[in-house]
């Protein structure tokens, strides 16, 4: 059969001829899509690695003086297509514009990430006021990250890029983050909240995450990191530049392994190793540029990159009495499991600046990501999640014993089914963002930042199941393939085209600024089941305005404030009822500084006129609701975030830098329904979302001795997250744990270009819950310790 389903979705705005045309250049009428092998498209970034224009000055701050013409090429460029499109420093809002930003953006700073060395990307942004994150394996390797309360599964609900660049495997199609780079290789990471979203979609109500890479450096530029600890933790980060006012090369290579920390039960093949993982990372930029000093410049730049990770990584968690036992228990069920992936990216960036009227740039790119995870899908005959949440209660205990090995499996209901999921990314578009400054009117000044891109992406989808028996032996269980043929369970396309265009103005004047602006978004999917033959069409349409505002009352004290609309698409193949996600979204909050102290206290309100979610794997769904989407009607999440950051001095050069974070979230469905989304289940109006802290605060401190040596400190809590939706205290299985963490870090500089330096995470080897979804209760990262030394040689 091949029967062809029209959807029609939300529609704000006019007719999609121009889509239709984008569509036809490209070739994408074909019915049933495949993976493209067209040649990449991409988005704009400065030669610093930040984004090109493209944000508003609205979010972000200038950090330091002005660029001049006796700069080398590298900085002026950076400088000058970075202008008003850094965000404010975590630590310190940094300079007059940084106290002149009217929405909420914040920027942690390549010194933020070395001084802690964080590895999993979590840790680093737990530091920032309005981000939520939701572990899962202890290190961050698929990260669960959400902003003000949107969604932190998978982090499909926020818009992730790096250098500027939309980086989710698919930002329409499947936008679950199941690549994400290594920490170690950042250099900065910025997060866009508030009317700052609009620019940054498609994800637009939460807010957007943009990861900065290192830049092609001036003259000769050598670095290494190796470092070795606990878990037999071993890191080998290496890179090399040479640049000259007119052309420039960087190569950097980077590597972590670890055995893990969890202790697998039953007989595992030694391939497969430990319960830890290996990645490795490469990555290649150039750039040819004119002559820096004139005033029109141009600049082209290439970006190469490749990933590739295997992870000895699985669903399957504990009881709640056995994660209280032995939290690091793996149970023999899980011993076949194992994550790999392959990605890799091409870049192509050329930029226009004319004097200081004009930044304009363009960006053709494309991303490949293949992946297979081979794993535990379900007990033939029950659902793991509730025998780990009953494991005594009749044929539940035998299944418990199934799953860890003690038991033989005697039926067919019996069998572990097993399978692949395997599947096939592409991400691919055109982007180009710019700045124009027309002239001052008086004290009135603007600056009109613009952006236009057309992206497609797709995701091929291949999903097996093979069923396995238990075998008990006095090693605790060996899985045997059982005689039934390999099962496909899901076979099918989705792709998406994507026409998107941002146009911002902020004028200033009289001590105020006003920042309108509008984002438009015109997507069109499909979703082919190679299966069933079925393909299903689907259109959105949506018109977002917004408007950012500032206003200094005294001194060096500002009021500021925001609303915008938001937007999440809804992804190919979902049924006619199924509408993308919005909400009015709203901040307000003041700002001041004093000296070296710097305060902000923002409080934000989303009101979803329909709240969205789908099913993966990870939030518990089986495997025929997966990439489903359900509507949840109307609800509302509001908070408050507060920060205060500063350092005092004293003689002989020490410096004790303080941060302090915090937030406060409030959710609530506004309506009563009934879904199959297992993290719902049956609503009532006034049952809080699952998967949001009340209470999040991180402290940070330490002592700096100049840069000769150095000691930080960390402390971050995270109050306790119910599992699914209601009212009240949940069940102990239907919540994840309340923790605190100390993490710290100390380094020497013995040379220098040579520092040594240790650091230490989760101090107090606190054992806690982090997600019971889908299958049982999951830890996070015990004690680890290690050590490094870093070498940073520098010749201009």
């Amino acid at each position: 059969m091949n029967r062809s389903v029209s959807l029609a979705r939300h529609r704000i705005g006019g007719p999609l001829a121009a889509l239709a045309l984008v569509r036809a250049s490209v070739a994408y009428a074909s019915e049933e899509p495949s993976a493209p092998t067209t040649p990449p498209l991409e988005a704009p970034t400065t030669s610093s690695g930040s984004p090109a224009p493209s944000g508003s000055a609205s979010d972000v701050v200038e950090l330091g003086p002005a660029p001049s013409a006796d700069l080398p090429a590298e900085q002026r460029t950076a400088e000058d297509l970075a202008r008003d499109h850094s965000p404010v420093d975590v630590t310190i809002f940094a300079g007059e514009r940084g106290k002149r930003i009217t929405g909420s953006a914040h920027k942690v700073s390549k010194e933020e990430l070395e001084r802690f060395e964080d590895d999993d990307i979590h840790r680093t942004l737990m530091r920032v006021p309005g981000v939520y994150v939701r572990g899962e394996d202890g290190y961050g390797l698929r990260p669960n990250i959400g902003l003000r309360g949107a969604s932190s599964d998978r982090s499909k609900k926020i818009t992730l890029m790096e250098d500027g660049v939309l980086m989710a495997p698919a930002p329409y199609s499947a936008p679950a983050a199941y690549y994400f780079p290594l920490a170690t290789r950042l250099t900065g990471v910025e997060v866009y909240k508030g009317p700052a979203a609009l620019r940054y979609g498609p994800n637009s109500i939460g807010g957007a995450v943009n990861l900065l890479t290192r830049s092609v450096p001036m003259g000769h530029r050598f670095g290494a990191d190796l470092a070795m600890g606990s878990q037999l933790y071993a890191k080998q980060h290496l890179h090399y530049g040479y640049g000259t006012r007119h052309a420039g090369l960087l190569l950097e290579v980077a590597r972590i392994r670890t055995d893990g920390f969890k202790v697998q039960e039953g007989a595992r093949p030694l391939p497969l190793g430990n319960t830890g993982f290996e990645k490795a990372e490469a990555m290649l930029k150039a750039r040819v540029n004119s002559d820096p000093d004139a005033h029109v410049y141009h600049e082209l730049r290439l970006k190469l990159g490749v990933t590739h990770e295997r992870s000895n990584e699985t669903y399957l968690g504990l009881t709640e009495n056995d994660f209280r036992a032995s939290p690091w228990r793996r149970y023999a069920a899980s011993a076949l499991d194992q994550m790999s992936y392959r990605n890799t990216l091409g870049e192509v960036t050329y930029s226009l600046v004319v004097g200081g009227v004009l930044q304009l740039a363009t960006t053709l790119y494309r991303h490949d990501l293949s992946r297979a995870w081979f794993k535990l899908n379900s007990l033939a005959g029950s659902e793991v999640l509730d025998v780990l949440a009953n494991p005594g209660a009749g044929q539940n205990a035998i299944d418990y014993a199934i799953l860890t090995g003690a038991e033989d499996s005697l039926t067919q209901d019996q069998r572990l089914l097993i399978g692949t999921n395997d599947r096939v990314f592409v991400s691919q578009g055109i982007q180009t963002t710019g700045q124009w400054t027309p002239p001052k009117l008086g004290r009135v000044s603007q600056k009109i930042q613009f952006g236009f891109r057309v992206h497609q992406d797709s995701v091929r989808r291949l999903h097996t199941e093979d069923g396995y028996f238990m075998r008990a032996t006095t090693t605790g269980g060996l899985l045997v393939r059982d005689a039934t043929p390999r099962a496909i369970t899901e076979h099918n396309v989705g792709s998406a085209l994507a026409l998107s265009a941002h146009l911002v103005d902020e004028v200033s004047a009289f001590g105020a600024i006003l920042a309108p602006g509008v984002r438009t978004e015109v997507i069109e999917t499909t979703l082919a089941d190679r299966r069933t033959g079925v393909i299903t069409r689907g259109t959105q349409q949506v018109l977002l305005p917004g408007v950012g505002a500032l206003y200094e009352v005294a001194r060096d004290v500002f009021v500021l404030g925001g609303v915008h609309q938001g937007f999440s698409p809804a992804s190919p193949g979902q049924g006619s009822g199924v509408q993308p996600e919005l909400a009015v979204n709203y901040e307000l909050g003041t700002r001041a500084t004093y000296r070296k102290w710097s305060g902000e206290l923002i409080g934000f309100f989303s009101d979803y006129s329909n709240l969205t979610g789908e099913c993966t794997f990870s939030s518990g769904c089986p495997e025929g609701q997966v990439d489903t989407q359900f509507n949840a009607g109307q609800a509302q999440i509001g908070g408050l975030e507060a920060g205060l950051s500063g350092e005092v001095t004293a003689p002989r050069d020490l410096r004790f830098p303080l941060r302090v974070g915090y937030t406060f979230t409030a959710t609530r469905f506004m309506t009563g329904f009934t879904s199959d989304n297992p993290q719902w289940g049956d609503v009532e109006e006034g049952d809080e979302l699952p998967y949001v802290p009340k209470h999040q605060l991180s402290v940070t401190g330490g002592m700096d001795w100049g840069t000769r040596a150095g000691l930080t400190f960390g402390v971050t809590y995270v109050d306790s997250m119910r599992e699914v939706a209601g009212q009240g205290t949940p069940l102990p299985f239907d919540r994840t744990d309340a923790f605190a963490v100390l993490d710290a870090s100390a380094f020497v500089r013995v040379l220098p270009e040579v520092q040594l330096y240790v650091r230490g995470e989760n101090l107090l080897d606190n054992a806690y819950v982090v997600s019971h979804r889908p299958f049982g209760a999951r830890p996070g990262q015990p004690r680890l310790l290690f050590a490094g030394v870093k070498i940073d040689l520098d010749r201009r």
